[in-house]
C-alpha cells in the first residue's frame, strides 16, 4: 500500500472526490509518477547536443509536470473540495499529457529517455479518464 492509499485510508472523509478510492489512488500516484517523468525528461532534453530542436518538448514537459504536480495535490485534499474544480483539474491534467506525450513521442526512437516519458504520460492519462469516469 502506497502513500496516497495510507493517507486516504486514514482520512476520516476519505474518497468524498470519487467514491472509487482505487481510481482516486491510481491517479494520485500516475500524477506524482508523472511529474517526476517529466521533470527528468525535460532535463535529459536540456543536455541532448540539440537542445534548440527540443524546445517545444522541454517547454510541453515542464508543463506536464505542473499540471500533474497540482492535480495530485487537489487529489489527495478531501475537505472543501469542488467537483468543478477537480473535474476540471483533471482534464487539464489530461490535456498536458496528451501533449506531452506526443511530443516525447516524436522524438522517441533517437531519444530513451522521450520514450520513457511518453509511456509514463500516456499511463496518467489513462488514470485521469478512469478518474471521470468514476467521479461522473
Amino acid at each position: 500500500m502506497g502513500t496516497p492509499s495510507i493517507m486516504l485510508a486514514t482520512h476520516p472523509g476519505a474518497a468524498r472526490i470519487a467514491g472509487d478510492r482505487d481510481a482516486l489512488v491510481s491517479c494520485i500516484e500516475a500524477c506524482m509518477e508523472c511529474a517526476q517523468a517529466c521533470t527528468a525528461c525535460a532535463d535529459a532534453c536540456l543536455a541532448e547536443d540539440a537542445v534548440s530542436d527540443l524546445v517545444t518538448c522541454i517547454a510541453t514537459n515542464l508543463d506536464c509536470a505542473t499540471l500533474c504536480r497540482a492535480t495530485s495535490q487537489i487529489l489527495s485534499r478531501q475537505e472543501g473540495t469542488s467537483a468543478q474544480v477537480v473535474k476540471a483539474t483533471i482534464h487539464a491534467c489530461l490535456a498536458a499529457c496528451t501533449e506531452c506525450a506526443e511530443h516525447c513521442e516524436e522524438h522517441g526512437e533517437a531519444m530513451e529517455h522521450c520514450r520513457a516519458c511518453a509511456k509514463v504520460c500516456r499511463r496518467c492519462e489513462e488514470t485521469c479518464r478512469e478518474l471521470l469516469a468514476a467521479i461522473g
